[in-house]
């Protein structure tokens, strides 16, 4: 007998009648940490608790939720997913393969949690920290058989009709392979969306917006939000864009009420270069974008779900390295990411024409690791960054670039880092996905029926039935 399928069919019928008994929840907040797997959100609170100098964890908000659970993530194509598949099981209670978005197996659309709610009378936005167009995102409002499809994929942003939409920007807004294909801005503003480029000009323009996109300022040096520990005044922040969606989605008139997805897609990123001290800042960052949803809640606790939950884990982070010990203190030394270390050096480079000198490296390297100062460091951790050093700048400048998923970073960047992780105890096996479990955590109405074990396409299954959108389609 497959217990696990009795018993899931047992609690989906439980979860319906008890939908049936009670009033269904009118604001529903459904939370993406990328790559979010159980050690990053339990690493994340020794790091907290770290930085006050004592031992054990300090919670994070969304962790004392009181319903808790994990899930599986495997794709219809293999036990490690990407995002495109994790972020379609998530959106559509559906498996499929790796690279697609919202189709399943046999490449046939299927439909979202955010396509019901809104068929339903709900209003819905779709945020992340990322590109809107990305794939995580992207499987709430498209149906294309690859994940780069990204100008299709944002053509189909505009279709939906969703409320608000938010992110970095587009990823690709011109169509490669025909140049007469219009931009996608000017696509979605014929939809009927008003672009505003940054929190000031969203707040400027929403009100007199019955449909709004809200992407970074224009000057940013990458299509996704930065990272939080390279923020600047002025940047657009994950939680600016949970805050400007819930202004604009909610409507005490209308009796629907709304639907919300916000993915912090940085975490993933962050994990994918191995680079602790910036990963850990995503899910703090995360957690303080959830809080503003968190507030939204005790002000309507009884008509209000809140869901967290992740597409994968990403890099196996392992904490500890067999000395039994953990030194997470010494991440809060870093103080830029490791793409920010390595356009530090671009630019040293470029301001010295390539004539760094080793006492400058070691001053950048102290002023944004602590090394040297807060960090001491060992001679064998100097000598690999002398050695780094010189074959960066007095060897034959054909550099070999540290590449993970989404940068091609300095060397001396990614050694910096992995020195630092070393130091913290932190173990990266891998610099992709793993197939552990993700965490789920839950608070309101109806967050009873998201505790204990089940598969990522339970999810929105049960958020459809909860909500009261309708069963998604088997």
């Amino acid at each position: 007998m497959n217990y696990r399928r009795l018993f899931s069919s047992i609690a989906m019928l439980l979860c319906l009648s008890l939908s049936i008994m009670a009033k269904a929840p009118k604001y529903v907040f459904y939370f993406i940490g990328d790559g979010m797997g159980l050690n990053q959100v339990v690493a994340t609170q020794y790091y907290l608790r770290s930085c006050q100098g004592e031992l054990g964890i300090t919670p994070l908000g969304f962790a004392q939720f009181p319903y808790t659970g994990i899930a599986t993530s495997y794709s219809g194509s293999s036990d490690v997913t990407d995002s495109a598949a994790g972020g379609t099981a998530l959106a559509t209670g559906h498996k499929t393969y790796n690279g697609a978005i919202g189709v399943d197996v046999d490449g046939r659309a299927v439909t979202s949690i955010a396509e019901l709610a809104h068929r339903s009378g709900a209003k819905v936005g779709i945020a992340t920290s990322v590109t809107i167009n990305h794939a995580t995102p992207a499987s709430f409002y498209a149906h294309q058989p690859s994940r780069n499809d990204y100008y299709e994929i944002g053509t189909q942003l505009a279709a939906s009709g969703f409320e608000f939409f938010a992110g970095g920007d587009f990823a690709e807004k011109v169509n490669s392979s025909d140049p007469s294909a219009p931009h996608l801005y000017n696509i979605t503003r014929e939809a009927g969306y008003a672009i505003a480029r940054g929190y000031d000009e969203y707040e400027a323009l929403s009100a007199d917006a019955d449909k709004v996109l809200l992407i970074q300022k224009a000057d940013m040096v990458e299509e996704a939000l930065p990272y939080a520990i390279d923020a600047r005044e002025g940047d657009l922040t994950l939680t600016q864009v949970t805050t400007a969606a819930i202004a604009h989605l909610y409507d005490k008139r209308h009796k629907e009420g709304f639907f919300l997805m916000v993915e912090g897609g940085k975490i993933d990123y962050a994990c994918h270069a191995n680079d602790a001290a910036t990963a850990l800042r995503e899910v703090v960052d995360f957690d303080r974008a959830i809080g503003v949803a968190y507030d939204f809640y005790l002000q309507h606790p009884k008509e209000t779900l809140i869901i967290i939950t992740a597409d994968h884990e990403t890099g196996g982070m392992t904490l500890g390295n067999g000395s039994y010990a953990l030194n997470f203190k010494a991440l809060q030394s870093q103080q830029v990411s490791q793409p920010g270390f390595s356009r530090i050096v671009n630019r040293m480079r470029h301001e010295s024409r390539d004539a760094v000198t080793w006492e400058q490296m070691k001053e950048a390297l102290k002023a944004n690791f602590g090394f040297w100062d807060t960090i001491p460091l060992s001679e064998r951790d100097e000598q690999a960054l002398r050695s780094e050093y010189e074959r960066s700048f007095q060897g034959d400048r054909n550099v070999k670039m540290a590449e993970s998923l989404y940068y091609r970073d300095e060397p001396i960047a990614a050694l910096a880092v992995r020195i630092l992780n070393r130091i913290a105890m932190v173990s990266w096996p891998v610099g992709s996905h793993t197939a552990a479990y993700v965490p789920i955590f839950a608070v309101g109405n109806g967050a009873e029926h998201f505790c204990g074990q089940m598969d990522n396409t339970d999810i929105p299954k049960r958020i459809a039935e909860v909500a009261g959108y309708g069963a998604i389609d088997n």
